[in-house]
């Protein structure tokens, strides 16, 4: 489909029109997540941020050019100057008040916002997936972490005692702490915690935006089984760690094997929810196919 001379100018123009908004958005928000990197991001449990951050703009950078043409001569939307003040209001108890769930949250609204007051409600329809992705980059609250957190942490404890056992490896659980042989290992929230399964589910929801599936049925069947998925990973990942350990000693399970682990958790997930989608395209045919010879 060719370019019509006013998307091609709307293209041209963009960097000069849109660059008073990246400046001022650099001014509010550099500081923040320069803070990030050198502070939060630097846990084991919140290294998934930068991750998140740097999709997200890379989504919102692939889906550009669609929200320019789909917007052109859309009206634009009043209401947004309520999301912007709402979200200034956030950035600004947040950042005097170090709560990063308003300090983040903030990043998001505003740019709901620009796009609410320059480009209308379709421009925001277009990123919106962009935008929903950026949620994972905020931090929970502690107690609803801590609360979430020791049931998963166990379960993910039991099978992985169970597993090990019955491949004949001398082991033991205490709560969350694995004892195999002469050492003991706690399984940290990093390993088996609830951001751990967040960072999971954001990964399979960017496969699914990626891939684009058409069938419904195939879309959210995936969506719901990345969580059983990230589990069995977070399994894997203990695994991994309690054998090393058990062979190599506790400085080789400590050291870079810890965050090859980390690598181990990823791929392994990664493998389970294309080995999924392919089961899943798979019954996807045989309903089509049975649907096809029903007609």
């Amino acid at each position: 489909m060719p370019l019509t001379t006013t998307y091609r100018d709307n293209l041209k123009e963009a960097p000069i029109l849109w660059l008073p908004v990246a400046v001022g958005l650099m001014v509010l928000y550099l500081p923040t997540f320069y803070d990030l990197a050198n502070g939060l991001w630097t846990n084991d449990e919140q290294i998934h941020g930068p991750i998140i951050l740097m999709l997200s703009l890379w989504l919102i950078y692939r889906k550009w050019p669609e929200m320019i043409r789909r917007s052109e001569g859309q009206p634009t939307v009043s209401s947004g100057w309520v999301v912007f003040v709402l979200a200034m209001l956030l950035y600004s108890i947040g950042r005097s008040q170090h709560i990063l769930v308003f300090e983040i949250g903030s990043f998001i609204l505003i740019l709901c916002a620009v796009l609410l007051l320059t480009r209308g409600g379709v421009a925001l329809k277009t990123l919106w997936f962009p935008l929903f992705f950026l949620l994972f980059m905020i931090p929970l609250p502690g107690p609803v972490v801590s609360t979430l957190t020791m049931p998963m942490k166990m379960a993910v404890s039991y099978v992985a005692e169970h597993v090990l056992f019955w491949a004949d490896y001398p082991i033991a659980r205490n709560g969350v702490i694995l004892q195999i042989g002469q050492y003991q290992l706690l399984v940290a929230d990093a390993c088996a915690g609830l951001q751990t399964l967040l960072t999971l589910e954001a990964l399979g929801l960017f496969y699914l935006n990626l891939v684009q599936h058409s069938s419904v049925f195939r879309n959210v069947t995936l969506a719901i089984l990345i969580i059983p998925i990230s589990f069995v990973a977070n399994v894997i990942r203990v695994i991994a760690l309690t054998l090393i350990t058990y062979h190599y000693g506790d400085a080789a399970g400590q050291g870079f094997m810890h965050g090859f682990a980390g690598m181990v958790l990823f791929l392994s997930a990664l493998i389970l929810i294309l080995s999924v989608d392919s089961c899943l395209q798979y019954f996807s045919r045989s309903r089509m196919t049975d649907s096809a010879i029903a007609v």
